[in-house]
């Protein structure tokens, strides 16, 4: 019984050293870029705010008229708003809905246009055909406005819902761009040889394909994430999309309460607008860290 506990004990033991070994090893991948390392403590420390950090930071409830636009001070970092609330505390409470919406469509929509892309080009014939008329036909339809259209519509109040609907409006040209990219990759032995293997198409598309263009669909994901934000921001700031704490309310706020008339707002109006700024920023920069990580003909030294 005690061998079985010891063993157990030294099981666990080299799974966490494992685990550790692991994560060091990633870092030092990542660091091997210092602009995408920069980038990627900068998307750690956005991560941490809208996780750990809403817990630490209390979230403003109360105006203060007597502290209305006050500027930077040891009590308010970033000084305070048209009613006297904390930026700062707005910017951390702000920032978990805006990044759980960037995060679930950077995956939804890179999952439907990874897939739709590969099982295409792999598939080819009258599927493919078909696939390649509806992509091009939604493309030519301008997706900000006709999201405007839908958000009169249909109530988006749902982080989830409006990832699904931003997504499916952004899947065409990534599908474009994953096609042509595995039917390039459709000439190569290792995937004619599973073809003629007869593996099946999941195991061709996600063994074969997709392995070979991490690096690809990882820039994918990054931009996905991106268009993400500034769709999410501009319906917030137009007022059709009722989310209660994000960065796009607060800038919604600044511009209908008339803080661009007030000397003292700037903190209010550029709070949020820097956030956003510096966290699309940060997803850009790592990328150059996991293209290298996911790409090693692109790494020096």
């Amino acid at each position: 019984m005690n061998m079985t506990a010891v063993t157990e004990h030294t099981s666990l033991v080299s799974v966490v050293v494992d685990f550790f070994r692991r994560i060091g090893h990633f870092i030092k991948l990542m660091s091997r870029n210092k602009i995408g390392f920069l980038g990627f403590l900068l998307f750690l420390s956005f991560i941490f705010m809208a996780t750990v950090g809403t817990y630490l930071i209390e979230e403003p409830t109360h105006s203060d008229i007597t502290a209305i636009y006050s500027p930077p001070s040891a009590e308010h970092i970033l000084g305070t708003d048209s009613q006297g609330k904390d930026i700062w505390s707005q910017i951390v409470h702000g920032s978990t809905d805006i990044l759980k919406m960037a995060l679930f469509t950077g995956v939804i929509t890179t999952f439907i246009g990874v897939t739709l892309g590969s099982v295409s080009a792999l598939v080819g014939g009258n599927f493919d055909a078909f696939l390649s008329m509806m992509a091009d036909i939604w493309l030519t339809i301008p997706q900000f406005p006709l999201l405007a259209v839908i958000a009169t519509l249909v109530k988006l109040n749902n982080i989830l819902m409006l990832s699904v609907l931003l997504s499916v409006l952004s899947w065409a040209g990534l599908y474009r761009s994953i096609r042509a990219q595995v039917l390039s990759l459709k000439e190569r032995d290792y995937v004619e040889a599973a073809i003629a293997l007869d593996l099946g198409l999941w195991h061709t598309v996600f063994h074969e394909v997709l392995p070979n263009m991490m690096s690809y669909i990882v820039i994918s994901f990054t931009f996905a994430m991106r268009q993400a934000i500034y769709a999410q921001v501009g319906l917030v700031f137009l007022g059709l999309v009722p989310l209660t704490r994000n960065w796009g309310v607060m800038i919604n706020l600044a511009w209908t309460q008339g803080a661009i008339f007030f000397r003292d707002s700037i903190y209010f109006i550029m709070a949020p607008v820097t956030a956003i700024a510096l966290f699309v920023l940060s997803v850009v920069w790592m990328t150059r860290s996991l293209e290298e990580i996911f790409n090693p003909r692109l790494r020096t030294g």
